[in-house]
């Protein structure tokens, strides 16, 4: 060896850090397989409320009725279909094995919640126009329009019931992702104030 120089040998890993190491290891891909699966499930349950409700019309003696005709069931089939799109894109990037960035985390975590917020708010109003549509409103004279129209309100309402199992597992993702970036990265360093300086009057 020559003068000088310095050979660094890596030091050996005790069979504690090896044993912590497969174990973080081995949680991080649990983890990652479960936020997969949890992604792959809304894809079918979007899409399923989404094609019962573009199927949904009815037609007897008392007139037609279609799922077109009220926004919020225009506006439930639109929501499903994004929110479809979303969970099939992000589960793909999920089970990609790389490792996790601020950029990653903050996306998912802003998305999650975005998409959580826009399928809820779907499910809610749908749920509002069916409950009008089911027990009417006497103080606007509206009546009932299930007992003419049931096939229709069944199949909004089994489309609703999907649309909020669908929430429940975005309410999952929300959390999942919340912890991922939390639990992972500080917050932002808070800038230091300057001192403010108050004048002192003699008395």
């Amino acid at each position: 060896m020559e003068k000088g120089s310095v050979v660094e040998a890596a030091a050996p890993r005790s069979p504690m850090q090896m044993k912590m190491g497969d174990e973080l290891e081995g949680n991080t891909s649990a983890l990652r397989t479960a936020e997969t699966f949890l992604r792959l499930v809304p894809v079918g349950l979007c899409v399923s409320a989404l094609v019962l409700m573009l199927k949904n019309s009815q037609q007897n003696e008392y007139g037609s009725v279609d799922y077109s005709d009220l926004g919020a069931f225009r506006y439930l089939v639109h929501a499903n279909g994004i929110c479809a799109g979303y969970s099939l894109f992000s589960a793909v990037i999920a089970a990609m094995p790389r490792p996790s960035t601020m950029t990653r985390a903050w996306t998912f975590f802003l998305l999650d919640q975005v998409l959580t917020y826009i399928i809820l708010a779907a499910g809610a109003v749908s749920t509002e126009v069916l409950y009008l549509a089911e027990k009417g409103d006497a103080a606007t004279t509206w009546s009932s329009a299930c007992g003419s129209f049931g096939r229709f309100c069944h199949k909004v309402t089994a489309s609703v019931a999907i649309t909020f199992v669908a929430v429940f597992c975005y309410v999952l993702l929300s959390l999942i992702s919340s912890y991922k970036l939390f639990t992972n990265y500080d917050a932002p360093a808070s800038r230091p104030t300057a001192a403010i300086e108050v004048a002192a009057f003699p008395g």
